[in-house]
């Protein structure tokens, strides 16, 4: 009979305190643990002062918009292996002091513009292990403290140079197993790793998905000249759906030109051939030019070894004809002068 009591008075305190019925909270480590729980939405009535929540191994597949309203101290979210295919911007924009976000091992496809905003504390952003063929241009405002990002075990082909740069206080970022493109699209984040490598940033670097020929191939070591036929763009400039749409369009550019293009990589960027030609023209009237003034050079160097030949047998042919005899008549008069000079 006391057990019964015993017992009833703790499940009343657990739900004074608000633990869901299938969690376990801890009230020391403040942690709600609810993890393995067959959940297929964030839990109600969760602790208000919780700061660690585990929701992994569950079949949570939404958030909510005010599903944690009811936690604003959460600093360690974990969402990990569970049924997300989208997270809706603002969805955890309630959480000023959260650190770190796991999000790894579910089915999202897309990350939306702004989908991290208001997360001033977000320190550690692991979006790995999902399908996310897309990252938007900015994951929201005063997301700056950023340390750590992984988006590995994607299905990324590029990701924007100005999404990287919103982030200016990143010190390791996991790229690996990507369908990276290594086209013009991502001449922007080359530069970019580079010089965050440069600044002493930790990265496991971007490997080469296509083209063929590039396939396997570290990004970094991809020379500078094959971006060469690359448009000068810049990201921000175009609103994000027209960029998609432009990123679309280029894409089936890449299809039917194919045939012409092969497989130097140019295909899905809108190569613009004209500055090559241009440059190489230039080149080419240049060569033209030095083999020219060479020539000419050349021709008169012959000309004045020609002429300088010329005239040298001409005035030996003189001195022999005419000279030669006067010399031989001259000789003993001149020798006499000498002698009596001698003398």
């Amino acid at each position: 009979g006391n057990w019964v009591l015993v017992w009833s008075v703790i499940s009343l305190a657990h739900t004074a305190r608000g633990c869901p019925n299938k969690c376990l909270c801890h009230t020391a480590s403040k942690t709600a643990d609810c993890k393995n729980r067959g959940f297929t939405e964030v839990p109600a009535r969760l602790p208000p002062e919780i700061q660690i929540l585990q929701l992994q191994n569950n079949r949570i597949w939404r958030i909510n918009q005010n599903a944690f309203t009811a936690t604003p101290l959460l600093k360690i979210l974990d969402l990990s292996n569970n049924s997300l295919s989208s997270v809706a911007p603002g969805a955890f924009q309630k959480l000023r002091y959260l650190q770190v976000l796991n999000l790894t091992r579910n089915l999202i496809h897309y990350i939306e513009n702004k989908t991290f905003s208001f997360l001033p504390h977000l320190k550690e952003l692991d979006l790995s292990s999902n399908s996310i063929i897309r990252l938007p241009e900015t994951f929201g405002n005063s997301t700056g403290n950023i340390t750590l990002l992984s988006v590995k075990h994607n299905k990324l082909q590029k990701m924007e140079r100005i999404l990287l740069e919103s982030l200016p206080n990143l010190k390791v970022v996991l790229f690996k197993d990507n369908p990276w493109q290594c086209n013009c699209n991502i001449f922007g984040l080359k530069l970019w790793l580079e010089s965050f490598l440069y600044r002493g940033g930790i990265s496991d670097g971007i490997i080469c998905s296509a083209p063929g020929i590039r396939k396997g191939k570290d990004l970094l070591k991809v020379p500078y000249e094959l971006f060469g036929a690359c448009p000068l763009r810049t990201a921000h400039v175009h609103p994000a759906s027209g960029h998609h749409q432009g990123f679309e369009h280029r894409s089936s550019l890449k299809h039917s030109h194919h045939g012409e293009l092969g497989d130097s990589g140019r295909g899905s960027c809108e190569p613009k051939p004209k500055p090559r030609p241009v440059s190489l023209r230039h080149a080419i009237a240049t060569v033209v030019i030095t083999g020219v003034v060479c020539g000419v050079v050349c021709l008169m160097m012959l000309a004045a070894a020609v002429y300088g030949c010329a005239y040298a047998a001409i005035t030996a042919k003189y001195h022999k004809e005419h000279l030669a005899p006067a010399r031989q008549h001259g000789t003993p008069k001149e020798k006499e002068p000498l002698e009596s000079s001698l003398a």
